[in-house]
């Protein structure tokens, strides 16, 4: 099993001790495999919808008795001619297949799986144009089954199929949906090839380890019983048979709970070569159970590591490595431990170690709710913005036209909103001069996710970083509303948030809805 090594905690290490003790006090572990609501301090009226998310606690036991099905249907799926996969989703549906595809590859002569996630016209032209769009298996993936973006995906690309193939496409498609969805009514009147049923009662962005993660991984030709094999033996040192003190869930969540409660609530992120992914389903994991109530945790991923003058007292560091692939980054993380930065290193021993990840950091967020008090199963603000979307879209349908505002500044091909100044420059150094100790910078790109594009942007959350002190993100929408968009709605009132976005010219249309990706985008 993957290693787990606290010894650079420094001056953190007794407040974690006593974060583990009121967990043990108050019989954490026991309570969470008991499904039991109080944990997170909840009236009994909310009870119910609190043990209608704690499925995740045995999926791998649920699951185990499919990976027969999900091999055999994997193996269907080649002896037809499919040759890629392109799975369309958002957030928890599909963090975890982009997440194993990276890390996992495609084993020889299984699908070549790709995940879209953008309603940027760009990224979608340039999604069709890298697959032969007859023999590519489409996975149509979300739980609610109603989500915007995924089910404009479909169309879109239900339409091309058919195209390609002069007749219905539904034998290219199969859909991952909870029962008694849209989804699975759609699913059924085109005659998908398959619907994947999802136990309702396990969340979105804890589903790795169900039929959300698992059906991809069947696609690339991952071994499934070794996988959850793997997850079990996490599993067993994460039940009440083992002391708090002992088990690597209450351990994580300990150090990240008692982290934020002195002020350092900027989880930051390292990863090893084969594991940068990981960072995406670790942060929508943290972001979306953790920042609500003007409370939370802010994850930092892919920031690299700097020098330790560049940080504030607000730093957790988290460094997760794939055995072999230190790749020089121990001189960086041994500086910051000797600047009383607390490091905590996470090694696995390969990469079917990932599965117990998944387990450990749901334990561990679950455990760090507890501990700062905060629900870590709904998402209030997330809904929030989708039902803000949808009011947009229905104004666009009544008047044809988009709500436009004017720019504060234009200037140079460059429209500034939200900020006053005599120029582009004036109006983000004054936004930028904002910036306190303990804030973070986010930044929104509303751009196609191209090499050149995230270089540019990587550079520019480093120059904030090492001038300001501050942390920051990046993410790219509408990807971002469905991970860290819960944080930024809902999390503690410290954060400044540039939004990026382009006014190319390109655009596609959405069968069967009237508007287009492009207006969808802009709303």
């Amino acid at each position: 099993m993957s290693e787990f090594n606290t010894t650079g905690l420094g001056s953190l290490s007794p407040e974690v001790t006593k974060a583990i003790q009121k967990l043990a006090r108050e019989h954490f572990v026991e309570r969470l495999w008991q499904k039991d609501p109080t944990l997170w301090g909840l009236e009994p009226t909310r009870a119910d919808s609190i043990r209608s998310r704690l499925g995740w606690l045995t999926s791998v036991s649920a699951m185990r008795s499919q990976t027969r099905s999900l091999m055999d249907f994997a193996d269907a799926a080649r002896r037809d001619g499919f040759t890629h996969a392109l799975l369309l989703g958002m957030g928890g549906s599909s963090l975890s297949a982009e997440l194993l595809r990276h890390t996992f590859g495609v084993r020889p002569s299984f699908l070549d799986l790709a995940v879209l996630d953008s309603t940027d016209p760009v990224e979608i032209a340039a999604a069709e144009q890298r697959v032969d769009i007859r023999r590519t298996l489409f996975v149509v993936s979300t739980k609610s089954g109603t989500t915007t973006e995924t089910i404009a995906f479909f169309r879109y690309f239900f339409e091309r199929a058919r195209e390609a193939r002069g007749r219905p496409a539904g034998e290219q498609f199969v859909a991952i949906t909870d029962l008694g969805t849209p989804l699975e009514r759609l699913a059924k009147e085109h005659d998908f090839r398959r619907t994947f049923l999802n136990p309702s009662d396990i969340g979105g962005r804890y589903s790795a380890l169900s039929l959300f993660g698992l059906v991809p991984a069947a696609l690339l030709g991952i071994d499934l019983m070794a996988f959850l094999e793997r997850a079990e033996r996490m599993a067993e040192r994460l039940t009440p048979d083992r002391p708090a003190e002992e088990n690597p869930g209450v351990t994580l969540g300990g150090i990240i709970g008692a982290a934020a409660m002195v002020g350092r609530d900027k989880l930051t992120l390292s990863f090893s070569r084969s594991l940068g992914t990981l960072g995406g389903w670790v942060e929508q994991l943290v972001a979306e159970s953790l920042g609500k109530e003007g409370k939370g945790v802010v994850p930092v991923d892919g920031e690299p590591l700097g020098q330790p003058a560049v940080y504030g007292n607000d730093r957790l560091f988290v460094a997760i490595t794939l055995a072999g692939e230190e790749e020089g980054r121990e001189p960086a993380l041994a500086f910051l431990r000797a600047a009383g930065h607390p490091v905590l290193k996470i090694t696995l021993r390969d990469k079917l170690d990932l599965a117990g990840e998944f387990l450990r950091w749901e334990v561990a967020t679950a455990a760090a709710g507890t501990l700062l008090g905060i629900n870590p199963f709904d998402e209030p603000n997330v809904q929030e913005a989708k039902d803000h979307t949808a009011r947009l879209l229905a104004a666009y349908q009544t008047t044809g036209t988009r709500s436009e505002a004017a720019p504060d500044i234009e200037e140079d091909g460059i429209a500034l909103f939200g900020s006053p100044g005599r120029s582009p420059a004036d109006g983000l150094t004054t936004h930028l001069g904002r910036a306190r100790a303990g804030d973070y910078l986010a930044l929104m790109a509303y751009l196609p996710r191209e090499p050149g594009t995230d270089a540019l942007l990587q550079s520019l959350r480093l120059a904030i970083r090492d001038r300001l002190r501050v942390a920051t993100t990046l993410g790219y929408g509408p990807r971002l509303l469905h991970s860290t968009g819960q944080l930024h709605k809902g999390g503690p009132p410290n954060g400044l948030f540039i939004q990026i976005t382009h006014g190319g010219s390109r655009d596609l249309p959405i069968p069967s809805a009237p508007y287009s990706f492009k207006t969808l985008q802009h709303a």
